[in-house]
C-alpha cells in the first residue's frame, strides 16, 4: 500500500428498515489533508438508491469507502450458504445476484421477497417465536446462528457481531446487510468491493466495516460501543489523530459511527497489516468476504 494511495474516506452507516428516506443512513467524509470528518447530508435524510447513485456516478476519485453492513452471509462453517437448497450461490458475486433477482420488485432496495422466499426463509431467525428450521445447522452453529470467519475474528478483537442470518433485535445487520448485498450487486463493474474483488493500483474501493472496532480504535473501552455525545465524539476523534468536530451535548448513533470511522479509515487505510489480515485465503475471499480491520 503506497502513501497516499487514498485522497478520500467516506464512511456509511448504513440501514436495512423498510421505507424509501432512513434516519439509519448516515454518511461522512474525510480528506486525506487533515481536518474534521464532516456529515453529507442531503438536507431530507438518505435513501438507499441515493446512496447508490453517489457511488456509482459522483465519489470522488480514490475513496476509501467503509460501509457498515455484511457483504456476504456464513459459508466456510458448512460449505455453503445455504446447505442442501439447489439454488445455493457458489460465491459472493452470485450470491448479491441472487439476491437482487427475488427482490427485484422490493422497492428501495428492500430485502423482504428474499426473507420470505419459501426457501430462504428457512436459513434465517426472523422473530423470537419464528425461527427457520435451518438457522440452527448441526456442527456448524452457535445457538446465535452462524458466524463467518472475519465475525470470528470480529469476536476474537473484543466485539460482537451478530450473525447476519439474524433478522431480529437492534443489534441485527441481517437486513442491512441483505440490502446492502442488493447494492453491491448493482455496483458491479463500476466500483470494486474487497477482498471479493482484488484492490486496484488506484481509484476507489468499497470495504465492509464494523463501526464497533472504529469505535475502539478511539479509544472507547471494551464493552462499549456508541458515542453518544459530541465530547466522547470529540475524545475518540484526538485518539484517531483528527480535528474535532462543532458541536456540545447528545449526538445521534449514526452520525457518530460514521464520524468517527470516517477518521478511523484515514488512520488506518494505508497500512498494509489490515489489507492482509490472517484468515483471509482464497477460499474466504470468494465467498465469505472480510471485515475491514479484523486482524
Amino acid at each position: 500500500m503506497r502513501p497516499g494511495r487514498f485522497q478520500h474516506f467516506l464512511a456509511i452507516d448504513w440501514s436495512g428498515a423498510k421505507g424509501e428516506r432512513q434516519k439509519g443512513i448516515a454518511l461522512s467524509l474525510a480528506h486525506a489533508g487533515g481536518g474534521p470528518p464532516v456529515l453529507v447530508d442531503p438536507g431530507r435524510g438518505w435513501s438507499r438508491m441515493e446512496v447508490l447513485t453517489l457511488l456509482r456516478d459522483h465519489l470522488p476519485n480514490d475513496t476509501l469507502v467503509g460501509m457498515d453492513l455484511g457483504i456476504s452471509l456464513p459459508f466456510a462453517d458448512a460449505g455453503a450458504f445455504f446447505p442442501d437448497w439447489a439454488d445455493s450461490p457458489p460465491d459472493a458475486a452470485a450470491l448479491w445476484a441472487l439476491i437482487d433477482s427475488i427482490c427485484a420488485n422490493d422497492p428501495h432496495l428492500e430485502s423482504g421477497s428474499f426473507v420470505s422466499h419459501p426457501e430462504a426463509s428457512r436459513y434465517f431467525r426472523h422473530a423470537k417465536e419464528h425461527v427457520g428450521d435451518r438457522f440452527h445447522l448441526p456442527d456448524a452453529a452457535t445457538r446465535e446462528g452462524r458466524f463467518r470467519v472475519a465475525e470470528q475474528a470480529q469476536r476474537a478483537a473484543g466485539v460482537r457481531p451478530v450473525s447476519n442470518f439474524n433478522l431480529v433485535g437492534a443489534a441485527q445487520v441481517g437486513k442491512s446487510s441483505l440490502t446492502g448485498m442488493r447494492m453491491l450487486h448493482r455496483l458491479r463493474g463500476h466500483l470494486p468491493v474487497w477482498p471479493v474483488d482484488p484492490l486496484p493500483a488506484d481509484g476507489s474501493i468499497v470495504v465492509e466495516m464494523y463501526t464497533s472496532i472504529a469505535a475502539q480504535g478511539g479509544g472507547l473501552r471494551k464493552g462499549r460501543t456508541k458515542l453518544r455525545s459530541y465530547e466522547e465524539l470529540n475524545d475518540a476523534l484526538n485518539a484517531l489523530g483528527s480535528a474535532p468536530v462543532r458541536g456540545e451535548g447528545p449526538i445521534d448513533d449514526h452520525s457518530s459511527d460514521a464520524l468517527v470511522t470516517a477518521a478511523w479509515l484515514r488512520k488506518i487505510g494505508h497500512d498494509p497489516t489490515y489489507w492482509h489480515p490472517t484468515g483471509l485465503t482464497g477460499e474466504i475471499v470468494r465467498t465469505e468476504g472480510w471485515t475491514f480491520g479484523a486482524v
